[in-house]
């Protein structure tokens, strides 16, 4: 086997050490329980986060951000399920 092969294989199973390695080592992305929603609902035509949360009298703002922790009041479109009630874990 020429010199050239061997530091190849040298390069590729290191490769494959370092890898295999950060698996087990526990290098893994952080992540966050995602809310249970109890209730969903279909936003209508003219509706908003505000007038939503008027309609079932979800005064909690921060509870409602909770349970829609990617919902954009600005960007709501018929059709679109947001969360009514439910737990944020």
């Amino acid at each position: 086997m020429s010199t050239l092969n061997k530091l190849a294989l040298l390069l590729t199973l290191l490769l494959i050490a370092s890898v295999a390695e950060s698996r087990f080592l526990g290098y893994k992305k952080a992540t966050t329980p995602a809310p249970t929603c109890f209730t969903p609902y279909g936003v209508q035509s003219g509706e908003t986060c505000f007038s939503i949360k008027k309609k079932f009298d979800l005064s909690d703002d921060a509870h409602f951000s909770a349970i829609n922790p990617n919902l954009n009041c600005d960007g709501l479109f018929v059709g679109q399920w947001i969360c009514i009630s439910g737990s944020s874990n």
